[in-house]
């Protein structure tokens, strides 16, 4: 690809295949992008992670891979993940593994040196995968870890994932809980469901301000039935382990888009230096493989 065939705005890799972002978050100075890459080819395979960092989310320093599929539950893939800082601003991945058998697991890494700025290595937990697909969820549709949040209530971490009931080709989305995110307990019921909108992948979940100073919730899931990705407002009963949509004709996967172009696997991270939430998406080349 010549110079000036790529992108003048839009993050790119040096080379070869992307796709999802991961675990963008702001660390020490430095905005980080991690994201879906395939080191050895421009179309999708081995899928490690590529690393750049930006002080201005617009110039890039392209780094070594991050994380490369080199143990059993991660050797088909490295796949997506999210970061979560902690009040003392360390931060570690969770991350879905996809294994020997083709089993998507999750997976904790952390920074090998936590005064390294750029975040250049880092360790798999030796506990990994420290979470399985529960029972009834297929061993292909258990993926995608979102940023955690601290619940007051009981004193844990809680993530979202996502998956899929076939049984009314459902998209659901899972609660885990953990005190140290290597032991996990999957709380009750289900944070949300809609029938006929198949895999949600990549879910997103994050607070936002509501007009009366109500604190609303937006949710938002990427569609493996039709690559789009969709999202909705609503109410969190952290309690109830419910989230209920402002308006049920616009419930997620069937009402709002994020983009109505090729805009997919999108996610979003909290930037504390200017007060301000940030969303990635991926955007997908219309070439084909030959």
């Amino acid at each position: 690809m010549l110079q000036w065939q790529r992108t003048g705005f839009h993050f790119q890799p040096e080379k070869n295949w992307m796709n999802d972002p991961n675990g963008p978050v702001f660390y020490r100075g430095w905005y980080h992008l991690f994201y879906q890459y395939n080191p050895e080819g421009a179309v999708w395979g081995n899928i490690a992670w590529g690393h750049a960092v930006s002080r201005d989310l617009i110039h890039w320093r392209h780094l070594p891979l991050a994380m490369v599929p080199d143990q059993w539950y991660d050797i088909n893939g490295v796949w997506t993940g999210s970061a979560t800082v902690f009040p003392d601003g360390s931060l570690n991945m969770l991350y879905t593994g996809s294994t020997n058998a083709s089993v998507q697991v999750q997976c904790l890494a952390v920074p090998e040196d936590p005064n390294d700025s750029l975040l250049r290595n880092w360790t798999k937990h030796p506990a990994n995968p420290v979470l399985l697909p529960p029972p009834g969820i297929g061993l292909k549709d258990f993926r995608d870890p979102t940023t955690a949040w601290f619940d007051d209530s009981d004193q844990t971490w809680r993530t979202v994932i996502g998956s899929k009931d076939d049984n009314g080709h459902a998209g659901i989305a899972m609660v885990y809980k953990t005190k140290d995110f290597v032991s996990y307990e999957l709380i009750p019921g289900l944070l949300h469901r809609v029938d006929g909108t198949g895999m949600w992948e990549c879910i997103d979940f994050y607070p936002v301000g509501g007009d009366s100073g109500e604190e609303l919730y937006v949710i938002k899931e990427s569609s493996d039935d039709d690559r789009h990705d969709y999202y909705a407002l609503g109410s969190y009963d952290a309690a109830a382990n419910k989230w209920t949509p402002q308006d049920p004709e616009a419930d997620l996967g069937i009402g709002l888009r994020y983009d109505w172009g090729k805009f997919y696997a999108s996610k979003t991270f909290y930037d504390p230096a200017k007060k301000r939430r940030v969303l990635w998406g991926w955007i997908a080349e219309t070439d084909s493989e030959r």
